[in-house]
């Protein structure tokens, strides 16, 4: 598998960009790998990048987007911190993925047993790590059940997981709202914004319904 050029990146659209991470992440759940030299994408790329596709996921170090996916070098633009969150930073690199560098889908991938939602369940003071749990506490309050408040927090697997869903959600509706540059694109069907969710138990990505 060769790395994109920018013929071939004009040649996916926004499904045919999500097909290929689909069928990437089969292969991984199959330990099978796309047949690729790496070091001969390195080479090809040097002079540029044509990615299909914007991956906004979690620091975890279970959850490499590259890997989880089957892509290689110049496949994909790799955005990460904790708690796969918008702010005005990652909204500019989604916007010069998409609009500048040709990028055709926007993902935003959460996982089960996240540290980050777990904080954010627990509220947790420290440091600077009180402001990002912050960012992710709307997730926590949109989540209505279970109502038991002794419930509702990192104990709760369940719960935890609910939450890094609704988080997901909520990043969609923030990228939309908040930069009127995706959301035309994706009017116009220029781009795709999708969220997932990735199973640290099985390795399986879980699509939201497009």
């Amino acid at each position: 598998m060769k790395a994109h050029t920018k013929e071939t990146q004009a040649t996916m659209t926004p499904e045919k960009s999500l097909q290929f991470l689909k069928e990437g992440n089969i292969r991984f759940q199959n330990n099978l790998k796309a047949n690729r030299n790496l070091i001969e994408q390195v080479t090809a790329t040097r002079d540029g990048q044509f990615p299909f596709a914007i991956i906004l996921s979690c620091i975890d170090s279970r959850v490499p987007a590259e890997l989880v996916f089957d892509q290689g070098v110049g496949d994909i633009f790799s955005v990460r911190v904790a708690g796969n969150f918008i702010n005005e930073d990652i909204l500019g690199s989604m916007e010069f993925a998409c609009k500048l560098a040709g990028t055709k889908l926007i993902l935003v991938l959460g996982h089960t047993s996240c540290g980050a939602i777990k904080g954010a369940c627990d509220d947790v003071k420290l440091g600077n790590l009180t402001k990002l749990v912050a960012k992710i506490r709307p997730a926590v309050e949109a989540t209505p059940e279970p109502e038991d408040t002794s419930l509702r927090n990192s104990k709760n697997i369940d719960f935890v997981n609910k939450v890094a869903e609704k988080n997901v959600y909520l990043s969609l509706d923030n990228i939309r709202k908040e930069s009127p540059i995706l959301k035309e694109m994706e009017d116009n069907n220029e781009i795709m914004i999708v969220g997932a969710m990735y199973d640290v138990a099985t390795g399986e990505v879980t699509f939201e319904d497009k």
